[in-house]
């Protein structure tokens, strides 16, 4: 007996074959890629009374893993000082895989600078407030994010960035 393809098979082939094949977007995973957690000056730092101030970087990266699967990472680094002393340092990554097929180039690119982050941002926060709280601190809750706006800052700063004349210095 010949190998027959199931009907989804049939159905899986062709919208493979045509070029006018329904995107596709599923989340694989979601997962805490890294973490770390830093207390240099303590215990020392922790006996000062002042309040700290609190400094936070976010970031987002995608990167492909296979055809039509990508991995994007949203990173978050807390720095928290009393002067110039720091009293503590968190930096985690959290990252999912994502399955991204038959999209344009720049629905790809929204898709993985807005949809991605959108998804696994929320496991950041959890992530960095556990964190901060097991090490004997105030959670720091992340605030939300508006990552269409921050995707469309950042095309307009390397429209802007492309746009400008490249500048000569002559010495």
């Amino acid at each position: 007996m010949a190998d027959q393809a199931t009907p989804a098979q049939n159905s899986a082939q062709n919208a493979a074959q045509t070029p006018d094949a329904a995107p596709v977007f599923q989340i694989q995973r979601v997962y805490l890629k890294e973490s770390s957690l830093e207390q240099p000056n303590s215990p020392g730092i922790l006996l000062v009374q002042e309040q700290p101030t609190v400094d936070i970087q976010l970031g987002v990266n995608a990167e492909p893993v296979a055809d039509g699967i990508f991995e994007v990472s949203v990173t978050a680094t807390v720095q928290t000082k009393i002067k110039d002393k720091t009293v503590f340092l968190v930096e985690v990554k959290q990252a999912g895989i994502f399955e991204i097929r038959n999209l344009g180039a720049e629905q790809m690119n929204q898709v993985m600078g807005i949809a991605c982050p959108q998804i696994v941002y929320p496991y950041l926060r959890g992530n960095v407030a556990d964190l901060i709280q097991r090490a004997g601190f105030p959670p720091v809750h992340l605030s939300e994010i508006n990552f269409q706006a921050m995707y469309e800052q950042q095309q307009a700063q390397a429209a802007e960035a492309a746009a400008e004349p490249p500048r000569v210095i002559i010495q």
